[in-house]
């Protein structure tokens, strides 16, 4: 297969990142600089189990993605990125041959280990450069159920479904495969979840995830898990902290220790990240050296700083994101200068294992494997489709109120002059609605 052919056929079925990036996925693929494909089933936060049952119950299909890839792009190696304690439980070993040039490769049980950039230098000790894309050092990173996605795509299956993780405080721990648009307040009402008052539900990891409201969120290409978990809980407490607390007491109590920067994962990967001075200079509305707030945008949002590093209770996190996004809304983006990054020599001392992790963040309590259920077996009375799931320009509409569509119908088409993703109906069912924001279908079939 040619790539122009695998980007049409993916970028027809809608597939993007799935595992909570939302890059599409035709935007991904090359046929130069690459030579690797690493498959990444890493899921490094904890209580999330997606990638594990897809690679349980669906490994061969993601082989056949991956390989897929392979063959559009000239490279001629992979390797399936997974945990040792994950690989023991699907009878995987390091080396072993899965597939046409598709390796496992065991990975430490460490957080953050599935970020991209950490994960390639897991696999091939290559350091992406701060403010580089993978595919500088020669790298495609895709998830599992990126793969699994392509797979189907070639047979013109689109995107319709989600697999996701219900956990936390709720009566009974659930791996779903759910249809992409179905509203989360009903999802848990089917499912006798009630939200008590001291919690709040996240959809993602417990670090690295976002708080959602549960009557008005839905489930989307990105959702990898649904967590309900207590508000006082160290993992959810800076996620709903206000800024500007943050940064006061930011300026009244930080000890400039500086162990936020001793222990960030791309700082001791050798960027030139330093959470500690960034912090103090926002504190300080200082803007003696802008490169303190440039090198913001080198941050993975995984929170190390905060819920590990800091003994005073600041997020340096939730200040590295407010940012990052002033900077993003006005165009301005990090450039790398001098000489090239590599790990510094402490990094392998300074790793966080996975079940320390799970303590301090207070969700082990939350943890195990949960039951999965691949079906439903029930009808959702409303689909909701947002029009943008993904990195990029907002999806297109092709539907308008009043149109019947069946399960796989394109209801918003990518839009053009740059990254943007198709819209197809997880179910049949009557268009209701149609807007600048999403698509809504009742009479659901």
């Amino acid at each position: 297969m040619k790539i122009e052919e695998l980007k049409q056929a993916v970028a027809s079925a809608g597939v993007v990142g799935a595992g909570g990036a939302g890059f599409p996925l035709a935007f991904k693929l090359r046929d130069d600089l690459v030579d690797t494909l690493l498959i990444n089933g890493a899921e490094c936060e904890p209580l999330v189990y997606s990638d594990y049952y897809i690679l349980k119950h669906c490994l061969d299909r993601v082989v056949q993605g991956a390989e897929a890839v392979m063959e559009a792009t000239h490279i001629q190696k992979a390797y399936l990125a997974v945990k040792e304690h994950n690989a023991r439980l699907l009878g995987l070993s390091q080396g072993q041959r899965i597939g046409k040039g598709v390796f496992v490769h065991e990975l430490p049980n460490v957080y953050p280990v599935g970020d991209e950039v950490i994960l390639t230098y897991e696999v091939l000790g290559r350091v992406v450069q701060p403010g580089s894309l993978p595919f500088t050092a020669g790298v495609i990173v895709s998830n599992v159920e990126t793969m699994l996605n392509t797979a189907n795509a070639l047979e013109n299956e689109p995107v319709t479904r989600k697999w996701v993780t219900i956990s936390g405080k709720v009566p009974q721990k659930l791996q779903l495969c759910l249809p992409v648009g179905l509203r989360v307040g009903e999802l848990f009402d089917r499912l006798g979840i009630i939200v008590p008052e001291d919690c709040v539900v996240i959809d993602g990891g417990p670090a690295m995830g976002k708080v959602i409201s549960p009557e008005a969120a839905v489930i989307t290409k990105t959702t990898k898990s649904l967590l309900v978990l207590p508000k006082l809980s160290p993992a959810v407490a800076g996620k709903i902290a206000n800024l500007s607390t943050v940064l006061k007491k930011a300026s009244s109590v930080c000890c400039q220790c500086s162990m936020c920067t001793d222990l960030c994962t791309r700082a001791l990967l050798g960027y030139p990240i330093q959470p500690s001075r960034t912090v103090r200079s926002v504190a300080a509305y200082s803007a003696e050296n802008p490169g303190d707030y440039l090198t913001a945008q080198l941050c993975s949002g995984c929170r190390v700083c905060e819920l590990m590093a800091c003994c005073q209770g600041i997020s340096p996190a939730s200040v590295m994101g407010a940012i990052k996004q002033e900077l993003a809304a006005n165009k301005m983006r990090y450039v790398q200068e001098g000489k090239e990054a590599a790990a510094l020599p402490e990094r392998e001392y300074r790793m966080i294992p996975s079940e320390r992790f799970q303590e301090r963040i207070g969700v082990r309590e939350f943890d195990g494997m949960p039951k999965f259920e691949e079906d439903m077996d029930w009808t959702p009375k409303k689909l909701v489709f947002p029009l943008t799931q993904h990195v990029g320009r907002p999806a297109v509409p092709v539907v308008k109120p009043g149109d019947r569509v069946q399960k796989g119908d394109l209801l918003a088409k990518a839009a053009e002059g740059g990254p943007s993703a198709a819209v197809h109906a997880s179910l049949g069912g009557v268009v209701e609605r149609v807007d600048e924001k999403k698509i809504i279908v009742t009479e659901v079939s």
